[in-house]
């Protein structure tokens, strides 16, 4: 199947050049035919026949100029545009062969000087067509060699002798301008590292494809491949390296999706598309594409030898099917990306298929970033506080939480506001608002003569690591606190954001300590931190994830709660609870040695008035 889509473009405007040229020499060769043998029936038979091979001509443009034809469609049509191409031709040689029988002498002179024409017109016109071309100018060239050597004498042998090295000409002219526009075509279509088709490629069959199956009824799958952590290579062994890396990962998606009849493109970066073939079903589609995934991210998954380096990669695969919804391409790619950011959101190296809980998923995500860009400027944001009490039932501090109430979201849960907020960076303006506001209340309360043991605030580790912000910190303690409050700070971290850049992370908090402020890993249990993180970070709390008492009842869950509370024992940190829920999870707590209870069983989140009422 032919993939290059202008192509089918060069050739329908070389058809409208033809036309042109026939309707305009065409008249004038049977003019003179009639004028020099006052015979009127030939004229009128070429006529005729120029009339409908110009008409054919104008069909087979309509046919194309009208769209919506499919791959396989254009290349039907492309068979029948080579056959006119070739008729055309054909009947200037016959036209040739039918003058040069008459005797007038006159008429053979417009009949070499009209193959001569015919000759470098097909030279021109059909470049694009090494094969048509060639075999085209050979049909003209020979009749007019062989009328010369019949014809005879010094002259004739001459002009014979030159019109061979003409066809020569014309031919190496020809061929040399094809392998030029070849060139072109593919350095147009094909990206110059992996050879594969571009995004333009994949743009224009990807809009091919949905025109076939808008008429089918069949479905075809588009696969977006996308490499997970691809940057550090760059970064850590050069581009060089990477760019091998990505020639090889290139020719393994190739080779296999070779074997499964499908089309692969490189988008750019280190993004692959790939385009299965058609199913009759929608579930079959699905079932298929998934399959080939898996295997496509086994194979991407082997080693990589590359000079002295042996590099493992993986990616992840974001799926779309393509039915007759709609017949936007940008809409299709859209959403295989959406699915494969999901992919890399639940952990990377997977496969998500795309649909429509997914898509108001991603709907919601959006309105949620564009509305929380005004959340602060509008005061929709506040802060809340959740008693914290010991294994006897006194509070003795609490955790600031942060809430979103917005006119047409409502109400926001966290879980989804503050991904977002790191996701696109207004957690550090969110981050300075919370900082602010806990050390105002901290401070306030120690005034009116609320003393807590401690005070847990949240910090996102991106507004962690972002420059400045132990020096805010340090303004902020200048302005609202002392040192006896910042002896009741902690600032909780989260388990899943401590295997990065640790020793930077370390070294902050190191800074911070000296100020009196303590650490606390919140949600431990729940992310990737090995003992030996917790053995390197100056951490003074640790907090059990409330999804281990969600689900009290299980062993399993009691004998981790057990497992935390002896590893904090023997590290001599204190541990705090959150989710405590009911009497039953309190005293198991309290008789396996938690320090700190924090859960609805005690109090909800509460505003800061209703928090002092709630001591009192």
């Amino acid at each position: 199947m032919n993939i290059n889509m202008n192509f089918y473009g060069f050739i329908n405007r070389q058809i409208l050049i033809l036309i042109l040229l026939t309707l305009a020499i065409g008249p004038l060769y049977i003019y003179m035919s009639w004028f020099y043998t006052l015979d009127i029936s030939i004229p009128l038979i070429w006529f005729g026949v120029v009339i409908l091979l110009s008409a054919y001509g104008c069909k087979l443009r309509r046919d194309y100029t009208k769209g919506n034809l499919s791959l396989q469609e254009k290349d039907e049509w492309f068979i029948k545009a080579r056959v006119f191409l070739y008729t055309i031709f054909s009947m200037w040689t016959l036209m040739f062969l039918i003058s040069i029988e008459s005797s007038i002498i006159e008429l053979h002179y417009i009949a070499i000087a009209t193959q001569l024409g015919a000759a470098i017109i097909s030279a021109t016109l059909l470049v694009s067509q090494k094969k048509l071309s060639t075999f085209t100018l050979i049909s003209l060239m020979i009749p007019l060699v062989v009328y010369f050597l019949i014809v005879g004498g010094l002259y004739a042998y001459l002009l014979a002798f030159f019109s061979v090295i003409l066809c020569v000409v014309l031919i190496y002219a020809a061929n040399n301008t094809n392998k030029y526009l070849q060139q072109n075509r593919f350095q147009a279509f094909h990206d110059y590292l992996t050879q594969l088709g571009n995004r333009h490629f994949f743009m224009e069959l990807l809009e091919d494809t949905i025109q076939t199956q808008m008429k089918t009824q069949e479905y075809t799958s588009l696969m977006l491949v996308d490499l997970d952590n691809f940057k550090i290579v760059n970064d850590s062994l050069g581009h060089d390296i990477g760019d091998e890396l990505l020639i090889e990962v290139a020719d393994r998606i190739y080779e296999l999706s070779s074997k499964n009849n499908s089309y692969v493109a490189r988008l750019g970066g280190d993004e692959f598309c790939i385009l299965s073939a058609s199913y009759d079903s929608f579930e079959k589609c699905v079932q298929e594409s998934e399959q080939f995934s898996k295997h496509l991210l086994k194979a991407v998954k082997e080693i990589y030898v590359i000079k002295e380096y042996e590099l493992y990669i993986s990616a992840s695969i974001g799926i779309t099917i393509i039915d007759n919804l709609h017949d936007d391409a940008n809409i299709f790619l859209k959403e295989a990306d959406i699915a494969m950011y999901e992919a890399k959101i639940h952990g990377k190296d997977g496969i998500m298929v795309f649909n429509q809980e997914l898509a108001d998923e991603i709907k919601k995500k959006l309105e949620i970033e564009r509305l929380l860009h005004f959340a602060l400027e509008k005061e929709e944001v506040h802060l809340v506080y959740q008693p914290q009490l010991n294994v006897l039932g006194k509070v003795i501090g609490c955790e600031v939480l942060l809430r979103w109430q917005n006119n047409l979201l409502g109400k926001v849960s966290p879980e989804h506001f503050i991904p977002v907020s790191e996701s696109n960076g207004l957690i550090i303006e969110i981050g300075d608002y919370v900082l602010e506001n806990s050390f105002k209340t901290l401070r306030e309360w120690y005034d009116a003569g609320i003393i807590l043991e401690q005070f847990s605030v949240n910090i996102s580790i991106r507004q962690f690591f972002h420059p400045g912000f132990v020096k805010q910190v340090k303004a902020l303690i200048h302005q609202y606190l002392n040192d006896t409050l910042c002896s009741k700070l902690i600032f909780e971290i989260t388990e899943t954001s401590v295997a990065d850049s640790i020793d930077e992370l370390i070294a902050i908090m190191l800074e911070l300590k000296k100020l009196g402020i303590r650490f606390s890993m919140d949600d431990f249990g729940t992310g990737y931190s090995s003992l030996s993180y917790l053995k390197r970070l100056p951490l003074d709390e640790l907090k059990i994830d409330k999804s281990f008492l969600a689900n009290f009842d299980e062993v399993n869950d009691k004998k981790m709660i057990k497992t935390i509370l002896s590893i904090a024992e023997i590290l001599n940190l204190t541990v705090v609870a959150e989710g405590v829920e009911s009497k039953e999870q309190q005293e198991f707590l309290a008789a396996n040695g938690c320090d700190v209870l924090q859960g609805f069983y005690f109090s909800k989140p509460i505003l800061k008035e209703e928090f002092i009422k709630f001591i009192s």
